[in-house]
């Protein structure tokens, strides 16, 4: 068969069922492999938002995303979407289109050495330059890009090698790969550890969440009464609505979580990542007892150097941990800390009180169902949510905390909205708006169904605050907006300015729970 007929054969053997992309001239042969096969092509309008949903899809399904892009410029365009599927640990397999094999000698149009350029971000990446070798290539990237710890894969198929014909035969998907079991002396080390400890306090990370390890982490910790803190990804490991749940680690007006954490004598990380939330944070003296429970050994790192390391599937590690007679947690010094942190973010404002994000959370956590998934960008209100937005269960509040990059609300939410029956809501700034805001065309031409919040200051406020907290000012951050409901309804969409906390509430109440796509403007004071 035709090459190019071959890679997309191999992907259906995948069970991709859609592959976001833009069309270019040295894809031409996979886009018509593409045409003719049960496999959906979503061009989108730039292709960091392809990565981006790729990205999204990778993280809600534990399946890989796939992201398409020609060469030179399109490929580089998807850089930051792989990139943030790097460091948050999402599949993705990303492939790009390349000039004739004669061409990559010498320099030629839009010629870039593109492998070398995703080498950092992906845990394997290739240039296919022997049809024959399409099925293997694609195999091992789905397969390393699936595997604990997830990540960024890559292919690069030269058109000529597209073009040409092969006889080899996809190789069947084979996911079924056997994970460690805990080792039984770790385990040993580790509950006598956490028995003698004081104050144990659990930590959540974005590992717990992936892994679907949730279930056996809810036992785990119902059984010793210890309290969890979760990291902005860990968010709904544990359900906040949990009397042991004292929400993310920056919880709190006055940082009472990360108080707690530091005042803990053990911490117990579960699925970990320090990309995630630097540990010297919670270490700063490097007092605290860790016990690291993780697919991989701990990065070495002066503030998270752990007494004994469980590397093992977390849920066989978090079930090995409750057979052994681990000493129950006395309660009494987190739980009137968490009455104060849950009576915060559930408090409604007063109608004279200001906009602001935090204000806005307790409506449109009252307006969600427990499953309904929530996307943030990156800004100001992304902390607010991973504060203060209680979640109740796995991959329903993805926040990008690992490289924490703009713009990912909109894509994601076009993403999340094919891949799950829940409504879907994307809590973006209006910097991050911007910055991918095209693809609510795509959205559109998709008939898909969900909200878009745009918390609006007209500025890139979360810098505007860190600069005015160093030096007192700010600068270079202010920003200029289009009327973002006439442009809303330019695409045809709905949408709305409430003024008030009574229109919030009402204009929340109506879209969310609707399965049409709409855009609310909140301007913050």
């Amino acid at each position: 068969m035709q090459a190019s007929d071959l890679l997309v054969e191999c992907l259906k053997i995948e069970d991709v069922e859609r592959v976001f992309g833009l069309p270019g001239e040295e894809l031409e042969d996979v886009l018509f492999s593409l045409s003719n096969s049960s496999i959906e092509f979503i061009p989108v309008r730039h292709e960091q938002g392809a990565a981006f949903m790729a990205d999204v899809h990778g993280r809600l399904t534990g399946e890989a995303g796939v992201c398409l892009s020609t060469l030179g410029p399109g490929a580089t365009n998807l850089l930051t979407g792989v990139a943030d599927a790097h460091l948050d640990k999402s599949p993705v397999v990303a492939i790009t289109g390349q000039g004739n094999l004669e061409r990559m000698h010498k320099e030629s149009h839009q010629s870039l050495d593109i492998v070398s350029i995703f080498e950092p971000i992906t845990k394997w990446n290739t240039q296919i330059d022997d049809p024959d070798t399409i099925n293997e290539a694609v195999r091992k990237a789905f397969k390393l890009a699936e595997f604990e710890k997830p990540g960024a894969t890559h292919i690069e198929i030269p058109e000529d090698i597209a073009a040409s014909v092969t006889g080899t035969q996809p190789l069947e998907s084979r996911k079924r790969v056997r994970r460690p079991s805990p080792d039984a002396t770790a385990v040993e080390m580790a509950g006598s550890i956490l028995s003698d400890a004081e104050k144990p306090v659990i930590l959540a990370g974005n590992g717990a969440v992936r892994t679907r390890s949730a279930e056996q982490l809810r036992s785990f910790i119902g059984e010793t009464e210890m309290p969890v803190i979760a990291t902005y990804m860990g968010k709904g490991a544990v359900s906040d609505a949990d009397d042991h749940s004292l929400m993310t680690l920056d919880s709190g007006s006055r940082n009472q979580t990360k108080r707690v954490i530091e005042s803990a004598d053990t911490v117990l990380a579960v699925g970990y990542d320090i990309a995630e939330h630097d540990p010297e944070r919670w270490n700063p003296d490097l007092n605290t007892r860790i016990v690291h429970l993780d697919f991989e050994p701990a990065e070495v790192y002066e503030h998270y150097n752990p007494e004994v390391e469980i590397v093992c599937d977390i849920s066989a590690g978090l079930r090995a941990l409750r057979s052994e007679a681990i000493a129950t947690a006395d309660t009494n010094w987190y739980n009137k800390l968490r009455e104060s942190i849950i009576e915060e973010v559930t408090q409604r404002p007063e109608e004279d009180d200001p906009v602001t994000v935090r204000n806005t959370l307790p409506y449109l956590r009252d307006v969600m169902d427990d499953t309904d998934v929530l996307i943030s960008d990156v800004g100001s209100h992304k902390m607010a949510i991973a504060q203060s937005y209680p979640t109740y269960e796995p991959n329903t509040c993805l926040i990008s905390n690992g490289l924490a990059s703009m713009g990912i609300a909109v894509p994601g939410a076009i993403a999340a909205d094919l891949a799950v029956d829940e409504q879907i809501v994307a809590v973006t700034g209006d910097g991050g708006f911007m910055m991918n805001s095209a693809e609510l065309e795509t959205a559109t031409r998709l008939d898909l169904g969900f909200t878009v919040i745009i918390f609006n200051d007209n500025d890139y406020g979360l810098i505007s605050e860190k600069q005015r907290d160093h030096t007192g000012e700010s600068f270079g951050t202010r920003l200029t907006n289009p009327d973002f409901v006439a442009y809303a309804e330019s695409f045809g969409i709905d949408a709305y300015r409430p003024d008030s906390w009574t229109e919030i509430h009402d204009v929340l109440q109506a879209t969310i729970p609707s399965d049409e796509l709409s855009l609310v403007e909140i301007r913050i004071e």
